[in-house]
């Protein structure tokens, strides 16, 4: 029986591409993704040049970076516009580089309307319960609330940033707890704030909020924008795993080929991410840091196997005996496909 009746790919993508800006009006209009794209994150992978998250919700030109913690800027260039096979970059550094590498990694949403309940309101939204993906704009209230997602299945990570003024992108992951948060612009380890996700974790209607301002201020006509995770067989898991210290590290289930690991150790450390187009052949996943504006890392540090990953190197950050690490991974593809054909290893 197959995990999914959908291809992975129809929701997830992660591409790789070379930059041609040289000056005045260059542009490049991808039409490959496979879908029409709501969050599009993009990131140079032999420059130094910031993250760049763009999304549906907020519009095209509306522009944040996880590796700082300022607010949205809005610039014409880095992605001037979706379409509903891609998207077009323009006459930018941070995606266009002439020469330069760079890797984008896009996630599908797409519904727009119906949503109802929660004592919070979004201003605007877009969500798709098939892959389990949902972005949420919204004001704050300063006073505990709930969300309606339209998930159908509770998130299991969120990712929170006030896009009115310059405050930590937090982080919610449901083996960290609900009265705890990762911080996604920085390498510090998980902090307690009960005030952050109410101290109760999200059900499958609604997700809560408390009082604290990096989620949920009124002060300075403070917004934000959400995006919500929740885990899809065959495509998406949102998990933990306790490192060995060795070289022949642990092995980590998922239930697919992944084509995008992120992992963040419990104490100090960066948030590395791994995708499955850099290079090609285990062990040579490049790394990248979600908090960090580095090039990209040539490590050894994991392979991606027909049913999950497996730890290859022993980096505190990944992989330090008997600590813990918290992580969310799509999948290229499922174990068992919709043609009930096993997947291999990478």
């Amino acid at each position: 029986m197959a995990y999914i009746s959908f291809q992975p790919s129809d929701y997830y993508s992660t591409n790789l591409y070379t930059g041609n800006y040289t000056g005045g009006s260059s542009e490049q209009v991808f039409t490959d993704i496979g879908f029409g794209p709501d969050l599009v994150w993009i990131k140079g992978r032999n420059a130094t040049e910031k993250h760049i998250w763009t999304d549906t919700v907020r519009g095209a030109t509306k522009t944040l970076s996880c590796s700082t913690n300022s607010a949205e800027s809005t610039d014409a260039q880095y992605l001037k516009a979706f379409s509903s096979t891609g998207f077009t970059i323009g006459a930018s550094n941070e995606t266009n580089e002439n020469g330069k590498l760079f890797a984008s990694r896009s996630w599908k949403a797409g519904t727009t309307s119906g949503l109802s309940g929660g004592t919070i309101t979004p201003t605007a939204y877009s969500f798709n319960a098939t892959s389990g993906f949902g972005m949420y704009a919204y004001a704050g209230t300063s006073a505990a609330g709930t969300i309606a997602h339209g998930l159908g299945t509770a998130p299991e990570c969120l990712i929170v940033k006030k896009v009115s003024g310059a405050d930590a992108w937090w982080v919610y992951h449901k083996d960290m707890g609900t009265a705890n948060y990762g911080v996604l612009d920085t390498n510090a380890a998980l902090a307690s704030n009960t005030g952050a996700w109410n101290d109760t974790a999200p059900t499958d209607t609604l997700i809560h909020l408390g009082d604290a301002g990096n989620t949920n201020s009124s002060s300075g006509s403070s917004t934000y924008i959400m995006y919500a995770f929740a885990p899809v067989k065959g495509f998406s898991a949102i998990s933990s795993y306790r490192g060995n210290g060795n070289t022949d590290g642990p092995f980590v289930q998922t239930g697919f080929r992944p084509a995008f690991v992120m992992i963040k150790y419990h104490s100090a450390g960066n948030w590395y991410i791994f995708n499955n187009k850099a290079l090609g052949y285990n062990p040579d996943n490049e790394m990248q840091y979600a908090d960090l504006s580095n090039a990209e890392g040539t490590t050894d540090a994991i392979d991606f196997l027909s049913n999950g990953f497996k730890l290859r190197h022993t980096d505190t950050g990944y992989n330090a005996n008997n600590e813990t690490y918290y992580y969310i991974a799509f999948a290229e593809f499922p174990f068992v496909s919709s043609n009930s054909k096993a997947v291999v290893a990478r």
